[in-house]
């Protein structure tokens, strides 16, 4: 797929990963791929570290962050870090019609880790001034037993692509405009509420602008119906130099935690999900 620049000239292609639920591998701007490649840490999964090399991956549908064990498996088994999804190969991929917006749609088939199945059906599509790149996921739980579902979005950067006037801002901020290299430390992260100063059931943020794309942006929206979070995470550790724009489902907290406050609902057999966001460079 491609993209261009808005108001400025080029258009940007989008190298699309059928073998990791039709993820995002290369995003190139202006020549540069803005994806960090092997500027990343490795937790020892090759499929998180294949994905986090792409400038997008999903998280779930099962499980996000670092493994946990699974409720009520009397072996002791573990949700996988990041969930099921990663690493899954689509099942069919049909290009857009005449007539229809340009894009792509995959089913991907995933076995969750409790033993169930889920459908995930995925729509990449470029709105009609070809500036934005929109997705639009539904899960559906394809399995005999409900699931509590849970997503969250990578939109890795690499870090070097960054200078002294790169800011993060978005309407989960106010009026705030925050340094990229946020926290203390070679690594950092943060996660908070996006849904209560979403605009029109949308939040965005901003993360730019980026002094190797001459002064553009990256700009993020994402419907907080059903990802109410924001999180950030950056890393500048050794050879790994990465930031990552990630809207989720959930926010940080173990999973008995959350299922205690009630923030685990579950998907019935045959029942569906939506997820919806977007981004452009501007």
């Amino acid at each position: 797929m491609r993209t261009s620049g808005g108001s400025r000239q080029g258009d940007f292609p989008i190298f699309l990963d059928r073998q990791s639920a039709l993820d995002i591998g290369a995003f190139v701007v202006d020549d540069v791929d803005i994806s960090p490649g092997t500027a990343i840490p490795s937790d020892g999964d090759r499929r998180i570290d294949h994905a986090l090399q792409g400038f997008f991956f999903t998280c779930g549908p099962d499980h996000i962050r670092h493994p946990e064990p699974i409720e009520g498996d009397g072996e002791g088994r573990m949700f996988p870090l990041h969930g099921s999804l990663c690493g899954t190969p689509v099942g069919r991929t049909d290009m857009s019609g005449p007539g229809e917006p340009p894009g792509c749609f995959a089913e991907t088939e995933v076995q969750l880790a409790q033993g169930g199945t889920a459908l995930v059906s995925r729509r990449w599509t470029i709105s009609a001034d070809a500036a934005e790149v929109v997705l639009s996921d539904r899960i559906t739980n394809t399995g005999d037993a409900p699931f509590a579902p849970m997503l969250m979005y990578h939109m890795n950067i690499g870090g070097w692509l960054l200078g002294d006037e790169t800011h993060v801002t978005g309407t989960m901020f106010g009026e705030e405009r925050r340094g990229w290299r946020f926290g203390e430390g070679e690594s950092a992260h943060f996660c908070m509420p996006a849904a209560p100063t979403a605009k029109d059931g949308w939040a965005w943020v901003v993360l730019g602008p980026f002094d190797a794309l001459s002064g553009r942006s990256l700009i993020v929206r994402f419907s907080t119906a059903t990802l109410p979070f924001l999180q950030m995470w950056r890393c500048q550790r050794g050879s790994a130099d990465v930031i990552s724009i990630e809207p989720v489902s959930h926010r940080i907290a173990r999973r008995t935690e959350l299922a205690a406050a009630g923030e685990m609902p579950l998907l019935s057999p045959g029942e569906t999900i939506d997820y919806a966001l977007a981004f452009q460079i501007r």
